[in-house]
């Protein structure tokens, strides 16, 4: 997956940081895991993610990488569907966090800005079926 598949609009990311929570990275910190339910979604400022996808074996069948400005679980959030992959933030990351209801309030009250959520999301089906062509 190129690795810019998760990077938004800088107007979409400072909209959502007015909404958001720190999340401590001080060592390499599990933001959320395939299979669970959609509670939010990071905002990763600065550092790097590792999303992985495992089959149903266990078996990791594909690992991305993230860098920073990216928006991670989206998703998960927009199709209100258990979160696909697990999201690793490495060791020393800055990340942010925004609840569920907080970007939904958000692109209620500002959906000038549900495009850019769009772009992100397009450009990561994309890039995951770039990746998976290969299976």
């Amino acid at each position: 997956m190129e690795q810019d598949s998760f990077v938004a609009d800088r107007t979409l990311i400072d909209a959502l940081e007015t909404l958001s929570q720190p999340v401590p990275c001080f060592e390499s910190h599990i933001l959320f895991n395939q299979g669970d339910p959609p509670s939010g979604l990071f905002i990763l400022i600065s550092g790097e993610a590792v999303l992985t996808l495992k089959a149903p074996s266990g078996r990791i069948v594909m690992c991305l990488h993230a860098e920073a400005g990216s928006l991670l679980g989206l998703p998960g959030i927009v199709g209100n569907e258990s979160y696909t992959m697990t999201a690793l933030a490495r060791e020393g990351s800055e990340v942010r966090s925004v609840t569920r209801s907080d970007f939904e309030d958000l692109i209620r009250t500002k959906p000038s800005l549900y495009p850019a959520v769009l772009t992100v999301l397009a450009a990561e089906v994309r890039a995951a079926r770039h990746a998976l062509s290969g299976f």
